[in-house]
């Protein structure tokens, strides 16, 4: 049996029994409800009545929700360029329902996630897509619960296809990636940031942490070398993995964001508090 974590909504090994934990729960990242570890699977979240949802974000990206909210309830960036289609960020749920949509958009090139949160069923959706490559950031390895040959490991970066490229840059977990698109956006480029970079109700600023539940944030280092990263790619449009978007200039809006950060945490703004 597959089990999936009621709070993060991560996949697990086929087990008998569910785990006696969840390991990227009980991480400082994220957290164990007060009632303790609960577990669920595909089965019985399809008896509850759970569905996906599908709109379309922009030309060739469509955003993906499991209704009522699975886990953290993250969006899957479904992400099509002429070679095919990327499923970004997968929800903790799959019906066939939207396997053959996404199918109907073209051969799955690949599976992947921003950062171990994120991961969901993505096995599930790479076996029903075709056995597709499940790509993770090496150095997140550890946090795999599902360890399947369809697992690839890539290091800084991977190319998907032309103009679609994910990226380690590290933060929220060492393994964080982002995916630049260089043609979205009409052609002024879009990134799929995950956590790395948050967009804010203001949609003209971004935030960064180490945890977003528990309020840890990083250094300012640390998000100055993020933000240079960043920085180095094509793109003018950012989401993050709820939906949230900063809709233009989202480099010069990343940049304003890290020098405020940077100088917030060297205390430079203490005069203010």
């Amino acid at each position: 049996m597959i089990w999936i974590c009621a709070t993060c909504a991560v996949e697990t090994d086929d087990l008998p029994e569910p785990p006696g934990a969840c390991a990227v729960c009980e991480d400082e990242r994220q957290w164990v409800p007060e009632q303790g570890q609960r577990w669920t699977t595909v089965q019985q979240l399809r008896e509850a009545g759970t569905r996906i949802t599908v709109d379309e974000v922009e030309t060739d990206l469509w955003g993906l929700r499991a209704e009522p909210e699975v886990g953290i309830g993250q969006q899957t960036m479904v992400l099509r360029v002429a070679e095919g289609v990327l499923l970004f960020d997968c929800v903790g749920y799959i019906d066939e329902v939207t396997v053959e949509l996404v199918r109907s958009l073209g051969p799955t090139l690949a599976v992947a996630a921003s950062h171990p949160h994120m991961y969901g069923v993505q096995t599930e959706w790479a076996h029903a897509l075709g056995d597709v490559p499940v790509l993770v950031a090496a150095p997140d390895a550890e946090w795999v619960r599902r360890h399947d040959p369809l697992v690839e490991l890539y290091d800084e970066q991977r190319e998907i296809a032309a103009g679609l490229t994910l990226h380690r840059v590290g933060g929220h977990f060492r393994g964080q990636a982002v995916v630049e698109w260089k043609a979205g956006a009409d052609g002024r480029g879009v990134l799929l940031a995950g956590d790395a970079v948050f967009p804010n109700p203001d949609r003209r600023s971004v935030s960064f942490m180490r945890s977003y539940p528990n309020r840890i944030p990083l250094s300012g280092n640390v998000v100055q070398r993020i933000a240079g990263q960043l920085e180095g790619l094509h793109f003018d449009r950012l989401y993050n993995n709820f939906g949230a978007v900063v809709p233009s200039d989202a480099k010069a809006v990343l940049r304003r964001a890290a020098d405020r950060h940077a100088a917030w945490t060297r205390g430079d703004l203490d005069h203010l508090t």
